[in-house]
């Protein structure tokens, strides 16, 4: 029988973005500090879980890895529902994963909302010699859309814990400070005490608290 989980928070996060940009390596690289150069393409969805701790609390990470290809979309819309965050990976390697972003990026606006945090992944850094897509352009579609931009390598390591911590605490802080101020308002208990679970409506809300993304404020 599982044990009841200890976390003061469990987040939804989603792994998007095309087919072969290295998001199941990213994932396995974060989780379980494993690499597979033989790694296979997503079939639907996949998922890990990890704890960490964000300004002295427990924060439990379900992570859903989501296929790239299009014949999946159907299935994978229905996991972006509830996620508080979301890494939308290109390879830097092929611009038609950049060119692609649009898509995965309206994605998650559509099916996880405005105020889900998003990070843009230039993955495969550690082949910056031969890449094809400047930084200088992710940079600027991130700025563009008020996000935040982190080049990762999974197979040397190289930012990726840096990347998934990032949106981690993005989330954490944002939804925090709205949960003190709804405290304010209704007398909730205070945030330590709640557990925001994927398949719930993941933070209560009212008619007063306004949704902007959050990912844009934190350095």
């Amino acid at each position: 029988m599982a044990e009841p989980s200890t976390a003061d928070y469990i987040f939804k996060i989603v792994l998007t973005g095309d087919s072969g940009v290295g998001k199941s390596n990213l994932l396995s690289r974060f989780t379980r500090n494993e690499f597979s150069l033989e790694s296979r393409s997503t079939i639907g969805v996949e998922f890990s879980t990890k704890e960490v701790q964000v300004d002295g609390k427990t924060i439990k990470v379900q992570i859903w890895d989501t296929a790239g290809q299009e014949r999946f979309m159907a299935i994978t819309k229905a996991y972006y529902r509830n996620a508080l965050g979301a890494l939308v990976v290109f390879d830097i390697l092929k611009a038609s994963t950049f060119q692609n972003l649009d898509q995965w990026y309206n994605e998650v606006r559509a099916n996880a909302g405005i105020d889900c945090c998003i990070i843009l992944v230039g993955n495969k850094l550690d082949q910056r010699h031969i890449r094809a897509v400047l930084s200088d352009d992710a940079k600027r579609y991130a700025e563009e859309r008020n996000i935040q931009y982190v080049e990762t390598s999974a197979l040397d390591a190289t930012n990726v814990e840096q990347a998934f911590r990032t949106l981690i605490a993005d989330i954490y802080r944002h939804w925090a400070a709205r949960m003190d101020s709804m405290k304010d308002e209704r007398s909730m208990p205070s945030p330590g005490s709640q557990v925001i679970k994927p398949g719930d409506s993941t933070i209560p809300t009212n008619s007063s608290t306004s949704a902007n993304s959050c990912c844009g404020s934190f350095t």
